[in-house]
């Protein structure tokens, strides 16, 4: 264990250790907006803990995507309002009937504490829902906090940037898919962006070290918690910002597995040429990693008890495994690129409803635009149009963010 691992402190430890940074909330009415892995160090959950405080008062909880004590297992599964039966507030689903809060919701707290675990990719709802508290707070004269997190992908930045009009639950603004930064940041990056006028606070973290390894984004010797109930580990957190588009097709991504987004298969998969055909046409975007032939048989979701044919990313041993050179969402789009030379006509994209969206193909909602898209269904166009586009936008994104890091 290193030392910065015994030394760090969540923004949700800091405010409960220190009563200075709980001052300003005297007489004042305040929420919180949590999940599952809103929890301290020793796992009791932010809410438990806030409530025990006799210095603040807790009048709502509110939950995203999954619930607030993670209640839903699937996508796209919606969760009702309730009351706490044992602290007696009103518990408020943003992902229910509502995804935006309502002005009954807004008029429950004077003060906001947002304390989400992100996983540092720009389809996750949790960020797009931190928007929206925002823009919300912003009309309603109320105030947000955050008690920031880690991002456990680190700093890396991945991606073709959200174009104007492809905004959605699933895209919160103009930031490519691996966007590198903290809820807390982000905050600062959506006032400032979307020019919103409100208090805002980040109680930040304290000795962390997203270049640090091994974690790089996540501190060693912390506990795992799934923020949503498919990010069952670190490494899927390191795979997601690509494995997450196949949520966009019609291979599996692993859901109903013991992995799920850390592989991709479907029956009728000639693997060994899929990763041949990988190698030969951009082995550089396959660096930092291994990619191991696997078959798995999914017991829910897409091709539910039939045996699949994939590749599995292996990203937890630090002797394969390169924070610097691995690239997820490349290492995905050439998958599907190798799908489509193995089989020219294979119906890849997956047409239906994705998050509240029924007229737009969910791969282009995922990526912000129909550009992968096009790329990988013109497979005369060379891995280098795809590189040189995303590049340009991690290099815009990456100098955008710049003034918001915290850390």
């Amino acid at each position: 264990m290193t030392p910065a691992s015994t030394t760090m402190q969540l923004g949700i430890e800091r405010f409960l250790q220190d009563p200075s940074l709980r001052a300003p909330l005297a007489g004042r009415r305040v929420a919180l907006l949590a999940h599952p892995a809103s929890v301290t160090r020793g796992l009791t959950h932010s809410l438990d803990a806030l409530a025990a405080l006799p210095d603040l008062k807790l009048s709502a909880a509110f939950g995203p995507q999954h619930g607030l004590r993670g209640d839903k297992q699937d996508n796209m599964v919606e969760s009702p309002d309730f009351n706490d039966p044992r602290l007696g507030i009103p518990v408020f689903s943003l992902y229910g009937e509502v995804r935006r809060p309502t002005d009954t919701m807004m008029d429950s707290f004077d003060v906001l504490l947002v304390d989400l675990q992100d996983l540092g990719c720009r389809i996750y709802t949790f960020i797009t829902t931190l928007r929206y508290v925002l823009e919300a707070a912003a009309r309603h004269g109320k105030a947000v906090w955050v008690l920031d997190r880690p991002n456990p992908a680190g700093r890396p930045v991945e991606g073709l940037t959200l174009r104007e009009g492809w905004e959605s639950f699933v895209g919160a603004g103009p930031m490519p898919m691996r966007h590198g930064m903290t809820m807390g940041e982000l905050g600062h990056w959506f006032i400032a962006s979307l020019g919103l006028h409100l208090e805002y606070r980040v109680i930040t973290m304290t000795g962390w070290q997203p270049q640090a390894g091994p974690g790089f984004g996540w501190p060693a010797g912390r506990t795992w918690v799934n923020p949503s109930p498919n990010a069952a580990n670190l490494n899927m957190a390191r795979a997601y910002a690509g494995t997450v588009m196949l949520e966009g097709t019609t291979l599996s991504e692993g859901r109903g597995t013991t992995r799920p987004l850390e592989l991709f298969g479907a029956p009728d998969l000639d693997v060994r040429r899929l990763l041949a055909d990988m190698r030969r046409l951009a082995p550089e975007w396959l660096q930092g990693c291994v990619l191991r032939e696997c078959f798995f048989e999914p017991t829910f979701h897409k091709h539910v008890g039939q045996l699949c044919r994939g590749v599995q990313i292996h990203v937890e041993d630090p002797s394969h495994y390169d924070h610097e050179t691995f690239r997820p969402w490349r290492l995905q789009a050439l998958a599907f690129r190798a799908v489509r030379l193995q089989a020219p006509g294979y119906p890849l994209w997956r047409d239906f409803a994705y998050e509240y969206e029924h007229d737009r193909l969910a791969i282009d909602l995922i990526n912000g635009g129909p550009l992968l898209r096009e790329w990988v269904d013109d497979v005369s166009a060379p891995p280098e149009d795809l590189d040189a586009a995303a590049a340009a936008d991690e290099a815009a994104w990456r100098q955008a963010r710049q003034p918001y890091l915290l850390y």
